[in-house]
């Protein structure tokens, strides 16, 4: 009977003992579910064409400018060589010298090979840094640069694969400024793969199938100045799909499909860590009732101490939150599922000359709510391509790129000295 009345005493010392002093987090109403990345210029979209169809082009048929999106396109070109050139305005409600500018080459070697590379260059325009109203200024210009190159491989008929490497550049962060600020640099890869089948006869039209996929700038994270926190480049995982309705030799409709993921840690819920006690002995922690630490403790532990509440650590390397990306956000695969950003593209080509495109682009709201269509156009004149695209917002929050005309330019060499169909 003593044995029970001292194991009863205890536990109620014990309960005492917690009722007294207890630790809570409270979630931080700030934290954000949108992915961040350093370099997103990397994953705009410089092509009009692709712009054209809602941003995409990982499944899409080959052009001059399947370097951004999957090079293992360039393996299926009928063309020997090509040259792609564009520019991009941005932000053009509120400046007119900040833009993106692209230039791309391939060259097939072969049947079964091509090797291809691009630069892309974003202005942020010029800066004028002033200390006061009478000091005339310094100009800068920040900006951000990729170079990359790559090599394409057919493994089958209808199936090939590519490997890019690349190097990337950002000058965004000020010397005149900061003077510990660098420029932020690393190097990336891409593997991707893209399938095209034969042309197959249906009732009442021919077909072509057409697949892809493209994980992009897979690297080292990388900081913007000395001892600053590194950040992920923009890793994206891309997968479509599409389908070639040929209803003769004049008129042809391609529908193609997209998804994409950032293969980047979901940022955890955080939270802040709040020791409260029970002063007034009530059992029940109130801060009404001064039931908190003194007020410089509250805040020191407020403003000190962060504590993830719900989700993983997303401080890791590279590799590690390529694989975490997948099952990490805090709201479990609900929230996955919303990271994904899907779009639908529609082409309309006549007489192979003349090409009219549509589609749409779709985020969930709370990972950036980017939603759009677009409209876009194409013209054929013997071995030149011009093509142009125009954006619609279609969420609360505007796109950089909304009202835009982009526009590009493509020739080809060599034309139709490989029949892929």
């Amino acid at each position: 009977m003593k044995k029970y009345v001292f194991t009863l005493i205890t536990l109620t010392a014990l309960n005492l003992s917690f009722a007294q002093n207890t630790v809570q987090l409270i979630p931080n109403p700030n934290d954000s579910r949108v992915i961040t990345t350093g370099m997103p210029f990397m994953l705009v979209a410089p092509d009009a064409r692709s712009s054209g169809m809602g941003d995409i082009g990982v499944a899409t048929s080959v052009d001059g400018f399947s370097q951004q999106w999957n090079a293992a396109k360039y393996a299926f070109s009928e063309s020997k060589s090509g040259l792609g050139l564009s520019y991009t305005p941005y932000l053009t409600r509120l400046v007119n010298d900040i833009s993106l500018s692209y230039a791309t080459y391939y060259n097939r070697i072969n049947e079964f090979s091509a090797f291809s590379g691009s630069v892309k260059f974003f202005s942020l325009g010029e800066i004028v840094l002033t200390q006061d109203a009478n000091d005339p200024g310094i100009a800068v210009k920040p900006n951000e640069y990729a170079i990359d190159l790559a090599y394409s491989l057919r493994l089958s008929d209808q199936f090939a694969m590519a490997v890019a490497l690349r190097y990337m550049r950002s000058a965004l962060r000020i010397d005149t400024v900061d003077p510990n600020a660098n420029p932020g640099s690393t190097f990336g890869a891409d593997i991707t793969g893209y399938y095209q089948s034969e042309e197959q006869a249906y009732n009442d039209f021919n077909g072509r199938w057409r697949a892809g996929f493209a994980i992009q700038n897979l690297g080292p994270k990388f900081s913007y100045d000395d001892g600053a926190s590194e950040v992920f480049q923009p890793t994206i995982l891309r997968l479509g799909g599409g389908f070639d309705f040929i209803f003769d030799e004049y008129n042809q409709l391609a529908v193609t499909g997209e998804v994409t993921k950032y293969l980047v840690p979901t940022p955890p819920l955080r939270g802040n860590r709040i020791v409260f006690t029970d002063e007034n002995g009530d059992g029940v922690f109130n801060p009404d009732d001064g039931d908190f630490q003194t007020p410089e403790q509250e805040e020191a532990s407020i403003t000190n101490n962060t504590y993830i509440i719900d989700g993983q650590d997303n401080d890791v390397g590279f590799l590690t939150g390529v694989f975490q990306s997948f099952g990490d956000a805090p709201g479990g695969f609900s929230e996955e599922l919303r990271e994904f950003t899907w779009a639908l593209g529609a082409e309309y080509t006549y007489q192979d000359s003349f090409a009219f495109r549509a589609g749409y682009f779709n985020e969930a709201d709370d990972k950036g709510a980017r939603k759009f269509f677009t409209l876009g156009a194409g013209f054929k004149y013997t071995t030149i391509n011009i093509d142009l695209s125009y954006l619609f917002s279609a969420s609360q929050v505007q796109s950089p790129l909304e009202n835009t005309l982009r526009f590009s330019l493509t020739f080809n060499f060599g034309a139709g000295e490989y029949n892929e169909y």
